[in-house]
């Protein structure tokens, strides 16, 4: 069993990555982060997600430009160039096997996956913002699979900072590019017993 201090320390110091070392990551990796996903808690267990992984240099390029980075300040979140994803998992939905309850899968199958991936020192970003009939075409995606999020992957090249802000949720840059990422105080958010 893991140590449960390790978990909860993965937990609190994964941000979103969007600059990205050139260097490869082994296909076996990217399979065991996958199995994570798969693995995640399924409503009714009807197991609708599907994943389609893009590791091939001249695929993952043509990926890029149909994806939508860091909107809060957007040209100037997006990867530079030479700090492009090395590799994207496509979260596909079958629309063959979901009821009207399905999207909380997505939720819990994406973060196992991004956590998995941090435990391999790969950075990721969840991207939802994205051309998906482009996306389809390029990739062959069949019609019953919807298109439902894209996580750009790579190893890390930069180091986001967390911001205890309660007042302005939008993350920034600051004169010497680093990422800045605000996050709503624990005593803002939590309640218990009553309100």
């Amino acid at each position: 069993m893991t140590d449960k201090a390790n978990i909860i320390q993965l937990i609190k110091s994964r941000r979103s990555i969007r600059q990205f070392q050139q260097r490869p990551i082994p296909t076996e990796v990217l399979i065991d982060c996958v199995d994570c996903a798969r693995l995640a808690p399924s409503a009714m267990n009807l197991q609708p997600l599907e994943y389609m992984l893009v590791t091939a240099p001249e695929l993952v390029e043509r990926v890029f430009p149909h994806l939508a980075w860091a909107g809060y300040i957007r040209p100037y979140g997006n990867p530079e160039p030479g700090n492009l994803p090395v590799a994207y998992l496509i979260v596909l939905i079958n629309k063959n096997r979901i009821k009207s309850r399905y999207a909380n899968d997505v939720g819990a199958a994406v973060e196992n996956f991004i956590l998995a991936a941090w435990s391999f020192g790969i950075g990721t970003c969840w991207i939802g913002t994205i051309e998906r009939t482009q996306l389809r075409q390029l990739l062959a995606i069949p019609e019953d699979f919807e298109v439902d999020s894209v996580i750009a992957c790579g190893y890390p090249a930069e180091s986001p900072v967390l911001e205890e802000k309660d007042d302005d949720v939008r993350y920034w840059k600051d004169e010497g590019r680093v990422f800045h990422v605000p996050k709503r105080p624990l005593k803002s958010v939590l309640h218990i017993n009553k309100w």
